[in-house]
């Protein structure tokens, strides 16, 4: 391959399907818009689904305050509030960390992260299309469940004359004019959540993957140190920058992950309850079971590629371990030894700065999860 081709493919932007879909919901201003006539318009853009989303919760949480008359109507009203105002953060949070954001993602097509030859090219390419398939699956499943709810909304509440969800509005909805903007404000709502939410969550799962396309493109150069086709200076520098953007990562987003965690015990919980006493037909019912797996992919993505940062970076000793120790000079073995040392502390990704994120945290929600719905099931049976 020539020397100009591989450039060209070590220069190719990183998450360009999340980006432009972080775009569609209003959360990532496209890098191409730089005139501040096209800053103003996204600007606006992001506000109008931001105050959709807002608008949306208000009136879930003055419903409850004013108009909720049984446990039922208290957890469906809290349920939608809270879906609506994380979303809604996340969308702010997102906005807010832009400048931020673009470095991490800048950074990931320069020195020491940019691939260096074919090979390295590959590794970041296999994790390119991983990358991709997750935010498409995720995506997917979000889109599918929400144009689910929706048709069972249009053949059942719309055909009856009543909203999607019980809510309070300023006006009396009960002429047609006005009843079909309050149904349309709730259904962009609902399409509104299903894009800020997996587009979010696939940009921060997207950056954990290309930290371990990072830890694995630092394993290969490291086998060519015996080769004398890798310094060892340049290895260790390619480390401490893995550390160091993992920190950076961590800190722009480890306010999001706590809200996620509570949000699945929310959701697990009222989809059970839901499930084991509201759902009286199967199309309900698959709709309970949408709206669980929607909200445990997210959850499960972070957890799983978290942990396998925490293993890749440890098992990185063993990669050092395995070279060809007696080809080696002393000084690169005493620069080894240092390294190995280092990788004794893991990489461990937290949610604000207490929980870990990994799979016995994804295993404790869904315990926590489950026995809140035994309460609940002890509660109603007495």
């Amino acid at each position: 391959m020539l020397r100009s081709d591989v450039g060209k493919r070590s220069e190719k932007p990183v998450l360009k399907l999340t980006l432009a879909v972080l775009a569609v919901a209003g959360c990532w201003r496209p890098s191409s818009w730089t005139s501040p006539f096209k800053h103003a318009i996204y600007n606006a853009y992001s506000a109008a689904i931001i105050l959709i989303l807002f608008t949306f919760a208000t009136s879930q949480i003055m419903e409850l305050v004013l108009n909720a008359a049984n446990t039922d109507a208290v957890s469906d009203l809290l349920f939608n509030a809270v879906t609506s105002l994380l979303a809604c953060y996340k969308a702010i949070v997102i906005r807010i960390n832009h400048d931020g954001i673009t470095m991490l993602t800048n950074d990931l097509v320069k020195e020491p992260f940019k691939p260096t030859n074919l090979n390295e090219i590959i590794i970041r390419e296999k994790f390119d299309k991983r990358i991709t398939n997750n935010t498409l699956d995720y995506l997917i499943l979000i889109l599918i469940t929400v144009f689910y709810m929706i048709s069972l909304s249009l053949f059942t509440n719309f055909k009856n004359g009543s909203l999607m969800y019980k809510a309070w509005v300023p006006f009396d909805y009960s002429t047609s004019s006005l009843f079909y903007l309050a149904y349309a404000h709730q259904v962009l709502t609902l399409i509104c959540i299903g894009l800020v939410h997996p587009t979010c969550d696939n940009l921060i799962c997207g950056l954990l993957l290309y930290i371990s396309c990072q830890i694995e493109i630092l394993e290969y150069r490291l086998s060519n140190i015996a080769t004398g086709r890798q310094n060892l200076r340049d290895c260790v520098c390619h480390h401490l920058h893995i550390f160091k953007y993992a920190f950076m990562l961590n800190d722009k987003f480890s306010k999001i992950v706590p809200g996620e965690f509570a949000m699945i015990t929310v959701v697990m919980c009222y989809n059970l309850v839901n499930m084991a006493f509201k759902s009286s037909d199967a199309v309900s019912y698959i709709q309970d079971i949408m709206i669980v797996a929607s909200t445990l992919a997210p959850i499960f993505y972070y957890c799983w590629f978290g942990n396998e940062i925490k293993l890749k970076s440890i098992q990185l000793s063993d990669s050092i371990y395995n070279l060809e120790w007696t080809s080696l000079s002393s000084n690169v073995k005493k620069g080894l030894l240092m390294m190995m040392n280092r990788t004794t502390i893991p990489i461990e990704f937290t949610s604000a700065d207490i929980i870990p994120v990994n799979l016995d945290s994804f295993v404790m929600v869904l315990k926590t999860s489950y026995s809140i719905f035994n309460v609940l099931i002890h509660s109603q049976n007495h």
